[in-house]
């Protein structure tokens, strides 16, 4: 069987940390093309792969070389890329969040849709083997009707381990967009749509800047978010996690409480209303803080799903609904209102 060729256009961490490790480690795939706008940078991660350097994502594309790219540039640059990607008939892997807006959301889709590539969004919370299980026992009816959630995704900051620390573009509202709510915040926003299995139609939040002098986007971010069910519950996402990463999730419900990375030895605690208490020790959450070197399934799952032609398993739509309650909790925190997700 031929080989997919990829191109990894954006040459950070999380390039650097995931997606090219990922890639060359893939036996399905060959390494062919790397960008970054940062000549040097591009340079020097081609050298080491053996790979071409390009110093245009344009003419990467437009190369012939490819047959898919990851898209692992700041978030403003998203779509256009994705855009441009799809349109030259390449399958694109796409770093979330999406997009910047609704629009450049659906403008993806419908590119994905007229060219026939595949559009997949790299929310790897979905594959942590403790979100399955608790999936699982949620559809299953094990722990009954579901009250309530908590859940939140904290760390020091993107300085940390940014390769260019505080000069990082996430720091850069034009670049970024939105901060530690965009950066932390809808990967939760996908994984609670993910394990509840409902959607989320009504949001409130506080969006602040106070931990991070110098940036000019949000580093602590609290909502309150309901489903169309009725459960309700709040997410944090934070860049002012001095100590240790917080990637909780804990969900209430009427005969279990489901304990997601809560405990630094089991990975999902189920403590049933009658007293009982099972452990699953499912295998660590991938986080920033060992490097990210272990894989995340994403980049697996996005080649098989282009070499056996089948549907990817997080959509442009899938990614879009996560990027909505993102947006409306932007929203709410400008105009101090509550706001409905699908209504906007």
């Amino acid at each position: 069987m031929e080989k997919l060729r990829v191109g990894v256009i954006g040459c950070g961490s999380i390039a650097q940390h995931r997606h090219l490790p990922e890639y060359k480690s893939n036996k399905n795939v060959e390494l062919v093309a790397v960008f970054d706008i940062n000549e040097e940078r591009a340079q020097a991660i081609a050298e080491k792969y053996g790979v071409t350097a390009y110093t245009s994502f344009e003419e990467l594309l437009n190369s012939g070389s490819v047959d898919a790219v990851s898209v692992c540039t700041p978030n403003y640059l998203h779509a256009s890329i994705s855009i441009a990607a799809l349109n030259a008939g390449i399958h694109v892997l796409c770093e979330k969040p999406m997009a910047t807006s609704k629009k450049e959301a659906e403008e993806m889709i419908a590119a994905a849709n007229e060219s026939g590539k595949k559009l997949m969004i790299a929310h790897n919370q979905r594959f942590v083997p403790s979100h399955q299980k608790a999936r699982q026992l949620i559809q299953s009816g094990e722990a009954g009707k579901i009250y309530s959630f908590r859940t939140a995704f904290g760390h020091g900051g993107p300085e940390g381990w940014s390769v260019d620390g505080r000069e990082s573009w996430f720091f850069q509202k034009e670049k970024a967009f939105v901060g530690a709510m965009g950066d932390l915040g809808v990967h939760k926003t996908d994984l609670l749509r993910y394990v509840l299995g409902e959607e989320i139609v009504e949001v409130g939040s506080f969006v602040e800047t106070n931990a991070k002098d110098f940036a000019d986007v949000d580093d602590n971010a609290v909502c309150v978010l309901k489903t169309e069910s009725g459960t309700i519950g709040t997410l944090a996402a934070s860049w002012a996690y001095v100590s240790k990463e917080d990637n909780s999730t804990i969900i209430y419900g009427e005969k279990a409480i489901l304990r997601l990375e809560d405990d630094p030895t089991n990975s999902l605690v189920v403590q049933y209303a009658n007293g009982e208490v099972v452990n699953y020790q499912l295998g660590k959450i991938q986080s920033n803080e060992a490097g990210g070197q272990s894989g995340s399934q994403v980049i697996d799952l996005f080649v098989d799903a282009v070499i056996n032609n089948h549907e990817v398993p997080i959509t442009g739509e899938e990614g879009m609904k996560s990027l909505e309650v993102i947006l409306a909790a932007l929203e709410s925190n400008e105009t101090k209102q509550i706001v409905r997700v699908r209504e906007r």
